[in-house]
This record gives C-alpha cells, structure tokens and sequence, in this order.
C-alpha cells in the first residue's frame, strides 16, 4: 500500500513539470557539468565553481542521468527514491517504537502530508536530510537495543554503530555539518536525560569515526586542495582579501548562514511566525492530530515509574505493562527531543520555508504511534481524535474546499492561447523565497487552474466529512485510509497547478525552442565561458 502510495505521487509526477529555474536547474547543472568534465570533486555551474552545497546530491544525479540519459526525469529520479526510502525508514523505526500498525500509520502520514511532497518537486537536500536523520535514529535505537537485550554478546551492537557512522557521513555529504550536528545532538541528549552517558563508550566511538572520516572526509581534503585560496575582488563587502574553498563552504555557507550575514545574500528570511505556522502546513492534514500526540508524548515521559504503583512487582501485568511504557517513554523522549532540537536550531538562526523538514519524521512517528493507540481500543485517545477530527479537520478542510469550489466555478475562462504570465501579477520582493510566485497568482488565471481546483475542492470536503463520520462509527482503521487517499488527490491537485504555473517560473520551453533553431556550430555563451576558462 505504501508503494502504492508513492507511485501514485512520485513517480506519476516524476515526467513533469521541467526543471524550475533557479535552484533546480542550478544543482542539476551541477550533476550534468560533473559528467561532462569528468570531474566529481569541483561542482561547476557556467564555468563558475559552486560550493553552496556538498556534492553527494549531485553525484547521485550525475549517476542518474549516466545511466538513463540527459533528461530532467533521470535527474529527479534519486530523489524520488529518496522519498520512498523515507517512507520505509519511517515505517522500519515506527514499527520498533509502536509496534506493525504504528509503523504503517506513521510512514502514511510521511508519504501523504504536502512538505515532503512539495520539496520533492524541485532538487534540494532538505528530503534526504529527513531520510538521514531517521535512519540515524534508527541506527542508534537498534545499537542501544543490542546492547540491553544482548549482554552476553556486546559485538552484535557494532554493525549499527558503523551503519550510524556511514550515515552521519551521508548526511554530511548532503547538506555539510548540520548533518552532523542534528543527529549527534539528539543522540547525547537522549542519553544525558536517561542518565547512560556511560553507554557511548559502548557504541565503539573510536572505529565508529574512523569510518565516518573514511566516507565523509576525502572530499573535504580533495576540494580544498584543489581549491586554494585565491586573491578576492577589492573594495566588496563581507569579502576577504584571499578566500577558497575552505573560506566559501566553511566558513560563508555555514557560520555566516547561522548568522545570516552569508555573501552574497542572495536568500530570504522567513519570519519566526510564519516558519512555525508553515510547520503545520507541511504535516496537513495530519496536524490536526498532533497536539493530542505531543501532549501524550509529555505524559508518557511520566508513565514508567507510575506503574509500579500499580501492579506489584514480579507480576505479569507488572513485566508488560513496565516493557510497555518503557518502550513509550523512550519513543516519547527520542522524537520530543529530535522535533525540538531541529526546531530549536533554526528558531535562532537563518531559515526558509522548508528548513523543518527534517523535523517531519519525528511528528509523524507521534502521529502515527497516536493513531495505533485509537486502533488498539484507548477510550480517551479515541474521544481526543475524534473531537480533533470534528473541531479542526472537518472546518479546515471545508476552509480549503468551499474557495477551491468557488473559484473553480466563478473564475474567468481565459481566452485560448493565452500565456499564463500575462495572467500573473509580479512580485519581485518576494521572489527569493522558495514558493514566493505562488502570489503572483490573480483571478484572472485561475480559470487555468479549473480542473486541480475541483480535485482539490473533492479531496478535501471528502476527507473532513467522511473521516469524522467514520471516526464516529469507530472505524478508524478506514478513517485514516481514505484520508490518505483523499491526500493522494489534494497533492495531486498541487503537482498539476505547477505544472500549469511551470512557464512563468521555468524555461523548459524557451531551450525547446532554441534547439529548434540552434545551427551546428552556434555556441551558447555559457560554454564558450567554460572553455575559455575551463578551471
């Protein structure tokens, strides 16, 4: 069922749009100079080094489009399989902390809620990040587990901390120390507030990261190598005299990014309200459920030591009920601290948008164990969703619907041929955020939009009303079905709106026509830059 769901939304909207401009062509250019020089150390745009991010997101492309050809789809492709490990990931770890049902709920609420879908129309690294960061929790779940549940062989805890380590490179490789820094920091949080510090000496720190430094090292030593410092224009601000790679990636793209004083400043800053409230938006439709999750999450961390005051101990119900809460008060204080410390992060530093994703997996691992509880029969869970599902999907999904129909219905038929720009207000100011154009969008071209519109205006009164009632009837298990369905047309809905949006925001077309007219020997100005200044 999952990879259902992720064929149905990945790869059907894997064909189309073209690339974005900006971000997406840029990163893919990257890949497709790699393949064409030869060379995977130095990412080149133009003839013009590039060292905003590492490169494994490129190498991944690059190898892509080696195998299935030049062609955006072959380019995205990592990515969309990316998405789909994210999904597992998610079930895998899910299904340790919740139990099977826990696990599908919570790689369903991963695979159908609109951020991880959005940032995955267009080439950046925030997604894998998200996969990194669950498979490192995941990694280092099992390693503990090993060494409590398998005392008399210690050793059989070492192949998760070496698969942790090559994961912490990973993640390095794709978007530089953060992915080093968020998991390691949940990873001795969780273990200060259980009071098993000690417990790192067990995990083989010393081999662990001599094998992050065989992954993740080498590049770093072969990029700044071959990239010296070299004497920098005079007279600019926030330049030093001499700067190379070490200066750009080191110090530029991660203390001035923390500090967002980065050169050039070429990026917006989300406002601290609307990057909290996009957080939700991210996780829609599963948001709703997501206070009652947190605030369960918070009373679990109480629950342990409650239930010896409840059965005796050496009983049966003792030994169950004690495994039982162990196992929530740990999910509880891994997944409170993992959202906590992303969120924390870039509360007090520079952020986007989409700078939350990697926070995703651990509200939906709350959302999904929530859900497994109302399954397994809890009254007071049950009653909680149900008045989540009454009180907040129900009116946000009539919020959404009752527009989405209206406009579908009034707005103006454009005339036939006509340009979707034409139709567009502009707004320049805003253009250097990630989904800045979308208000650009007037009424006169939402009668381009008709047909998204109506699936989505569908989608969402479906899932509000028909969840609720469900939930009502107690059946929850095909409540949360058919809202994962009904999300499979809202993000449906969202990829063909890009895709009727693509002209004002890509140049697909533009090269299409290009290469109808470009003459054998015409050479473009970008690679007669790259030959006359091939280094």
């Amino acid at each position: 069922m999952l990879a259902a769901i992720w064929l149905a939304t990945q790869i059907s909207s894997l064909f189309s749009p073209g690339l974005l401009d900006d971000v997406d062509s840029i990163y893919i250019e990257c890949a497709r100079q790699m393949l064409l020089r030869h060379d995977f150390v130095t990412p080149f745009v133009n003839g013009i080094r590039f060292f905003d991010k590492p490169p494994l997101m490129y190498w991944l492309a690059a190898g892509s489009m080696k195998i299935f050809g030049m062609h955006d789809w072959a380019a995205r492709l990592p990515l969309a399989l990316m998405a789909l490990a994210l999904t597992l990931a998610v079930y895998a770890l899910g299904s340790r902390f919740f139990g099977e049902r826990g696990g599908f709920f919570s790689a369903l609420v991963i695979s159908t809620s609109i951020g991880p879908f959005l940032y995955t129309r267009f080439f950046i690294p925030d997604v894998p990040l998200a996969l990194w960061m669950t498979l490192a929790v995941y990694l280092f779940v099992c390693a503990t587990d090993e060494l409590h549940h398998a005392a008399d062989h210690p050793d059989s805890a070492r192949r998760y901390c070496y698969a942790f380590a090559v994961v912490l490179a990973f993640s390095v490789l794709t978007k530089g120390l953060i992915g080093l820094i968020f998991p390691l920091s949940v990873v001795l949080l969780y273990l200060a507030c259980t009071r098993q510090l000690r417990t790192l000496w067990k995990l083989y720190p010393i081999t662990s990261a001599l094998v992050f430094v065989i992954v993740a090292v080498p590049w770093h030593i072969l990029a700044a190598l071959r990239n010296p410092a070299i004497a920098m224009p005079a007279g600019v601000p926030g330049l030093p005299a001499r700067g190379g790679w070490a200066w750009f990636y080191l110090y530029n793209e991660h203390v001035l990014r923390f500090l967002g004083r980065r050169f050039p400043h070429d990026y917006g800053q989300v406002p601290l309200w609307l990057f909290w409230v996009l957080l939700g938006v991210w996780l829609f439709p599963w948001v709703v459920f997501l206070p009652t999750a947190v605030r369960e999450s918070f009373l679990d961390l109480r629950k342990q030591a409650s239930v010896e005051n409840v059965y005796p101990a050496g009983s049966a119900h003792f030994l169950s009920s004690w495994l039982i809460a162990g196992r929530r008060r740990q999910s509880a204080l891994i997944l409170l601290l993992w959202s906590a410390v992303i969120l924390g992060f870039f509360t007090f530093s520079s952020r986007q948008e989409y700078y939350s994703l990697p926070a995703l997996p651990a509200l939906a691992l709350m959302v999904g164990g929530l859900l497994a509880r109302e399954k397994s029969g809890e009254p007071s869970v049950r009653r909680r969703l149900l008045r989540a599902n009454l009180w907040f999907l129900l009116p946000l999904s009539l919020l959404i619907a009752v527009p989405c129909a209206f406009f579908a219905i009034q707005a103006p038929t454009p005339p036939a041929g006509a340009d979707i720009a034409s139709l567009l207000s502009s707004n320049p100011g805003l253009y250097n955020l990630s989904l800045g154009h979308v208000m650009d969008i007037t009424g006169r071209a939402l009668g381009l939009f008709r047909l998204p519109l109506v699936v989505m205006a569908a989608s969402t009164a479906i899932a509000g009303l028909y969840t609720w009632l469900l939930r009502r009837r107690e059946h929850v298990y095909t409540a949360n079905l058919l809202l994962a369905v009904c999300m499979c047309g809202v993000l449906w809905s969202v990829h063909d709106g890009l895709r009727i949006f693509y002209p004002a925001i890509g140049s697909k077309q533009l090269a299409l026509d290009i290469r109808h007219v470009a003459q054998p020997r015409d050479i473009s100005s970008s690679t007669a830059n790259t030959r006359a200044h091939p280094a």
